[in-house]
């Protein structure tokens, strides 16, 4: 018989070595819960070579990345959610540079002032050009001094406001002093026929608008200032006012302008007489004045 070879004994598998060291640990208890390991070599793909693949975001089981060590984040991934990688083309040599944008010139009180002086002497050249100008041409010196003085109320105009008043709604109110025979305010507002005027005072009756912001200018044109007006609109009337009205004539255009008939302090409501004529239909007067007549009409 032919001899049998002599039996090896089985190779037995080694023994587990300890657990040296608590990240070891900690990773035996992440394979035992059957944590996925991400393969750091497909991780470290260009995702650009794959462009069908899907983003895949790593989950973090602990709740925390920090305590699973580090791994490696895919360009993809990163520019998924990070902003900067968003805004970064893959070809560095044909980007543009960014050009800086301009910073804006901020202006400083001292500069306003200095402008404000630059306007004003600038003002004053064109009021001397204007006024010799219009001596030359005949005009009296009266009615270019009144073109002087309207032209210094468009450019520095009265500090107003508007708040209740107890004559009637809403008022004006000064928030400056303003001397006597001073400019206050222009009466601004859509400049009409008279036959306009009558047709748009029975429509604004009948659309419940009772208060009246036609001012006439002479027998053909009136001012309507319902919808298009500014704060003299709200020159509440008075028997005793502070101011009036007049009728001015600046580079042939006639404006109304609310003077000043007496040295106004600060807080003084604006109110001036609105003449209305005599009808029979009376409006009650709730100025308070001691010299009251009653009735606007």
């Amino acid at each position: 018989m032919a001899e049998l070879p002599p039996l090896r004994p089985p190779t037995l598998p080694e023994p587990p070595q300890p657990l040296q060291d608590e990240e070891d640990r900690y990773f035996t208890r992440l394979l035992l819960s059957g944590y996925e390991f991400e393969d750091a070599t497909a991780a470290s793909e260009d995702p650009g070579d794959d462009e069908e693949s899907k983003l895949t975001f790593k989950k973090h089981i602990t709740g925390s990345a920090r305590t699973e060590g580090f791994y490696k984040i895919t360009l993809a991934q990163k520019m998924a959610y990070v902003e900067q990688y968003q805004n970064r083309t893959t070809d560095t040599s044909t980007s543009q540079p960014e050009h800086p944008k301009p910073q804006q010139h901020v202006t400083s009180s001292r500069s306003n002032r200095a402008d404000a002086r630059r306007r004003a002497q600038g003002l004053d050249e064109i009021n001397a050009l204007n006024k010799a100008m219009a001596l030359s041409k005949g005009e009296t010196a009266n009615a270019t001094e009144l073109g002087l003085k309207f032209n210094q109320l468009q450019t520095r105009k009265k500090h107003l406001r508007f708040a209740k008043s107890p004559i009637h709604a809403w008022g004006l109110y000064a928030m400056e002093k303003i001397a006597m025979r001073e400019m206050v305010i222009e009466y601004v507002g859509e400049v009409i026929r008279a036959q306009v005027a009558e047709k748009r005072e029975k429509a604004y009756e009948r659309q419940g608008i009772g208060s009246s912001y036609l001012f006439r200018i002479d027998e053909d044109l009136v001012v309507d200032a319902t919808k298009k007006g500014n704060l003299g609109r709200l020159i509440n009337h008075s028997c005793d006012p502070n101011c009036t009205a007049k009728i001015i004539t600046v580079n042939g255009e006639k404006k109304i302008v609310i003077y000043a008939k007496q040295d106004i302090e600060l807080g003084d409501e604006i109110t001036y007489d609105y003449h209305f004529p005599f009808e029979q239909d009376k409006i009650p007067c709730l100025c308070g004045s001691a010299k009251c007549r009653g009735f606007l009409n």
